[in-house]
């Protein structure tokens, strides 16, 4: 995703504290418990804040402030504690949303548009459980920016995983146009993720340590016109804390950090100081019923 006046600035998506991966813990952690619904409509809200807007290794935003990343997702079980192969169906529907007082939106500096909503993520998705703790998932996601700092950006991705303590998976993420590129470049790009979010119960609280890698299989992390392979490596701990379960759903509160160690097109993105890791907080709260 470029910003309309650099091309060195751009964005975004599933899955870290500040994005997807430490989310895939927190989310396990709210489905384990009891939220009283046990029909085939579920509805999770969050919040989270973070310090600064990392996607897959990209910093979205040089001189931040204050950030907020609201979202929702509305999932109906088409099929649940199926017999045979196939032991579940789910389809998801939901919207992400960032909005940025630094740089990236309202803010001064950078690249200034008197604007907080920064982007707007819309995606649908099917995800299909099966016999050996394994799910097999695809999405399609649209990437969008209110205040115009990138062009959108469509993706179709799968993603395959494993639905033990272990939560290992690998995601391949395809852009579907030239005209909207995460990295700004001259082609659609290729994405690959390999990661885990491996869980531990300490009392009532859960501890997620979800570790990841982000490649490029073709065309993902361009720079100056050269396709990078390596995009990123991230490690991190997320706390997840329950403080209510009754007739309005699971409320839980999460909070933690990640460290990103960063290839060559990730640290373009950091400006001038070229940064080679990056280390980011978030706290937030999710609601699931």
């Amino acid at each position: 995703m470029s910003h309309p006046s650099c091309r060195t600035f751009f964005r975004s998506c599933l899955v870290s504290l500040a994005a997807a991966a430490l989310f895939v813990g927190a989310e396990s952690t709210v489905a384990a418990q009891s939220t009283g619904n046990d029909g085939a409509l579920h509805l999770t809200a969050s919040l989270d804040v973070p310090t600064v807007y990392v996607f897959r290794g990209l910093v979205q935003e040089r001189e931040p402030k204050l950030t907020l990343f609201p979202a929702a997702d509305v999932r109906v079980a088409l099929k649940a504690n199926g017999d045979g192969a196939v032991k579940s169906v789910d389809t998801n529907v939901g919207v992400w949303h960032s909005f940025n007082t630094g740089s990236a939106g309202s803010g001064e500096g950078g690249f200034e548009t008197g604007k907080s909503h920064y982007e707007e993520d819309f995606y649908v998705a099917l995800t299909v459980g099966t016999a050996g703790a394994l799910s097999i998932g695809t999405s399609f996601t649209v990437y969008t920016s209110p205040n115009n700092s990138f062009t959108t950006v469509k993706e179709l991705s799968v993603k395959v995983a494993r639905t033990d303590w272990l939560a290992s998976y690998g995601l391949v993420a395809w852009e579907l146009t030239d005209e909207g590129q995460v990295d700004g470049g001259a082609s659609k790009g290729t994405y690959l993720e390999l990661g885990a979010g491996p869980g531990f119960r300490l009392g009532g609280t859960t501890l997620t340590i979800p570790v990841k890698v982000g490649l490029s299989l073709g065309d993902y992390y361009e720079l100056s016109g050269e396709d990078h392979a390596f995009g990123f490596f991230d490690v991190g701990g997320l706390l997840t804390v329950p403080i209510g379960t009754g007739r309005f759903g699971a409320w839980n509160l999460r909070g933690g950090v990640e460290v990103y160690a960063l290839g060559d097109t990730a640290q373009s993105f950091n400006g001038d100081d070229q940064k080679s890791s990056r280390v980011v907080g978030s706290a937030g709260i999710v609601v699931s019923y």
